[in-house]
């Protein structure tokens, strides 16, 4: 695949926030908890742009130790945009200004019982985010262009408790390979966002410890 400009600049800003302009499709989710997440774009001027992913702390209550976009569940008299920026703040102490956000994704279902709406922002004025220690035990820059990285079939360090239907994404900054329903999220956020296709968010399975 021909890799779309990832430079953090103006023009990928508005090509972002042009695809993601249309209705996005909602899923039936009367039986599941609303939460919603947060696809952070950051970078400097020219250089190539990235977003926020975090390692959750391993003392957590659910999805201990996962890497995980920012966000949570949708508190009661919220709208599920203020709960993406509301999350964003506690985890990595970041103020999002509505003009920053460019748009939402497609609703997804997860296993572990949630409906989850995610959010695409982009850090217009630099800002250093500080995580909370409390909830996130690592925060990784992640270029752009790894979303479009191919898998270089190493060995999964995750076991073999997922099943051949779970949905990944390996990531070169990282060295290894994030799951559903992160992975589906930011499959769907590099088919969409960045390259325009209007694809609905991949079928997934989620491993074992995702559903936790």
């Amino acid at each position: 695949m021909t890799l779309p400009d990832l430079a953090f600049t103006p023009d990928l800003r508005a090509r972002i926030a042009a695809n993601l302009s249309g209705e996005r499709r909602s899923a039936p989710g009367a039986s599941l908890r609303a939460a919603a997440v947060s696809i952070v774009i950051a970078g400097t001027p020219g250089g190539p742009a990235h977003f926020l992913l975090t390692r959750r702390q391993a003392r957590m209550n659910a999805h201990a130790g996962q890497f995980a976009l920012p966000g949570g569940k949708i508190d009661p008299g919220e709208t599920a945009e203020q709960a993406a920026r509301r999350e964003v703040q506690e985890e990595l102490t970041l103020t999002l200004a509505g003009s920053e956000l460019l748009g939402r994704l497609d609703d997804l279902p997860t296993r572990s019982g949630y409906l989850v709406t995610p959010f695409v922002f982009w850090l217009d004025t630099p800002r250093e985010p500080v995580p909370n220690p409390g909830e996130v035990a690592h925060l990784h820059r992640i270029p752009l262009a790894d979303l479009f990285a191919e898998d270089p079939g190493h060995p999964d360090e995750m076991g073999d408790d997922h099943g051949p239907e779970v949905f990944w994404l390996y990531i070169p900054t990282l060295g290894h390979r994030v799951y559903a329903p992160t992975a589906a999220m930011l499959r769907h956020f590099r088919d969409l966002g960045l390259t325009g296709q209007d694809i609905p968010a991949p079928h997934h399975a989620e491993p074992v410890f995702a559903r936790k």
